[in-house]
C-alpha cells in the first residue's frame, strides 16, 4: 500500500534535514556532518537520534540502503522521499510567506 505524501507532513526537523542530506548518497557519520554544516552548528545529531530516524524513514520507504560494507551502510533518498521532501519545502515556504505578510503588515 502506497502512503499519501500528506501522511508524512509536517515532518520533524531531524527527518527533514536527514532527507535533505540524502539527496546525495551518504553513510551515517557523513549525514551527521552534513546536517551540522547545513545548520551552521545549530543541529548536532546524536547517533541514537540519527539511526532511529533512519530506521523510520527506511520503513516508510523514504530512503533506502544502497551499499552495506563492513559495518557501514550508505543511504539515499527514494522517489517517494523526494516527493515528500518537496511537499515539506513547499509547506515551509508557505509558512514563511504567511508569516512575513502578516508580520510586515502588522506595523512592525
Amino acid at each position: 500500500m502506497r502512503m499519501n505524501i500528506k501522511d508524512f507532513i509536517p515532518m520533524s526537523e531531524t527527518a527533514y534535514y536527514i532527507l535533505l542530506s540524502l539527496t546525495d548518497e551518504r553513510h551515517g557519520y557523513a549525514i551527521m556532518q552534513h546536517v551540522t554544516i547545513l545548520t551552521h552548528d545549530r543541529i548536532n545529531l546524536g547517533a541514537g537520534t540519527l539511526y532511529g530516524t533512519l530506521s523510520k524513514l527506511e520503513k516508510a520507504n523514504l530512503i533506502m540502503i544502497t551499499i552495506e560494507e563492513n559495518k557501514r551502510k550508505y543511504y539515499k533518498i527514494t522517489t517517494l522521499g523526494e516527493e515528500v521532501l518537496e511537499a515539506e519545502i513547499q509547506r515551509i515556504e508557505e509558512l514563511y510567506r504567511n508569516g512575513r505578510e502578516v508580520f510586515c503588515n502588522a506595523g512592525k
